[in-house]
């Protein structure tokens, strides 16, 4: 008898998002804009903190774009971003036809490393060109060195855009990840901790940001009884029906969390007593991380050989999912010619790590499989 398929990290149903759903199909609320939007975009300024305000976007891929507009970043800037990263974090650089300078991550919680970022932030400037804005990101649900980046940026006056795509729930000496930077950004595509089925937001400091954010979101349409239009505007608002999925989403956030929390100590009780083997976990008290994903190192100079490939292909061969962690940007063809400043951490980290199955939704036979294909691979 086949076996179910052990995904990465598949999305996780409350229950109660089909009734929000029906809501807008009942009321004949389909468009981007309406009751259960509005709904959602209070329920995350309510879970983000006080003083925070949310626009419900298409994807967190926009809400990064929108937030280097309102930066002011336009073709011929430069905009700083951490190279260990998804591509979603850096491809609106290029939409507004800046330069992404890119920077390595440190090992403690392999995000940007504040001593490189004012390397290239100096550097930069005495080529002659200021960086617009700082993209950083809190990888895999890390937070990344806030106190450190924040000394950074203020000290030269760049502001930071603060990709919490990956960390909606976790926090930095207790307060939310997204709400740090000039703005933050959300996201809720499929594989996210919350679903929206394709989805992102934009945390902002003020209604005025926000304002600004929801008038470029949906074509930058002037209040008039036609349509006027004085600037470019994008189509970046998130449906009535997508925000549905949302709120009965947020009603289990945070259970979700703990469920993935629980995956990473799954794996941290799984790996204690293999030498070179270590688990990705918060680096002190003043970090907690909603464990998106768990991930790995693996030190084959301490594991008889044992690499990661070999752990990756063991587990396809059962069929459970495994990734090698993100592929530098450096090291992407397509950014190849650009800037980086750092060493070779991010690289070192992508050669020897792997993501692991780590979703709120899977059970004790779940893991009972990954449990046996990690001794058979440790022991054999």
């Amino acid at each position: 008898m086949s076996q179910d398929k052990i995904w990465l990290s598949s999305p996780h149903m409350g229950g109660n998002e089909r009734k929000f759903v029906t809501e807008a199909f009942d009321t004949n609320w389909v468009a981007p804009l309406g009751p259960n939007v509005n709904g959602f975009e209070q329920d995350l300024a309510s879970y983000q903190g006080e003083d925070t305000h949310v626009a419900a976007l298409s994807s967190g891929t926009a809400a990064i774009h929108l937030a280097l507009i309102q930066c002011g970043v336009v073709a011929g800037d430069e905009v700083i971003c951490q190279s260990f990263t998804f591509c979603g974090s850096i491809n609106p650089i290029m939409y507004q036809g800046a330069t992404p300078i890119l920077v390595d991550s440190e090992l403690d919680t392999w995000n940007i490393c504040p001593i490189h970022l004012e390397e290239a932030i100096k550097d930069r400037i005495a080529k002659g060109v200021k960086p617009k804005a700082i993209v950083a990101v809190h990888l895999y649900g890390m937070p990344y060195k806030v106190d450190a980046v924040q000394v950074v940026a203020q000290k030269y006056d760049i502001p930071v855009v603060e990709d919490s795509a990956e960390a909606l729930g976790s926090t930095y000496k207790g307060q939310k990840c997204g709400t740090f930077g000039r703005f933050g950004i959300l996201s809720f595509n499929g594989n996210k901790i919350i679903t929206t089925s394709g989805g992102g937001a934009m945390v902002c400091n003020s209604p005025e940001d926000k304002k600004q954010t929801v008038f470029l979101a949906t074509q930058a349409r002037e209040e008039a009884v036609h349509y006027e239009h004085t600037t470019v505007g994008y189509n970046y608002r998130l449906s009535n029906i997508s925000a549905g999925i949302g709120r009965g989403q947020m009603e289990v956030l945070d259970k979700h969390i703990g469920l993935r929390r629980n995956m990473h100590d799954f794996y941290v009780e799984q790996f204690k007593n293999i030498e070179g083997v270590s688990v990705f976990s918060e680096p002190s008290l003043d970090y907690f991380s909603n464990h998106w994903l768990s991930a790995i190192l693996i030190d084959p100079s301490k594991t008889n050989g044992i690499t990661r490939e070999d752990l990756r292909h063991a587990f396809a061969k059962a069929d459970i999912e495994s990734r090698p962690l993100w592929k530098p940007m450096h090291l992407q063809p397509i950014f190849k010619d650009a800037p980086y400043y750092g060493d070779k951490v991010s690289e070192e980290l992508f050669n020897n790590g792997l993501c692991l199955p780590s979703g709120s939704n899977l059970m004790d036979s779940d893991r009972g499989r990954i449990e046996k294909v990690i001794f058979n691979v440790f022991n054999d």
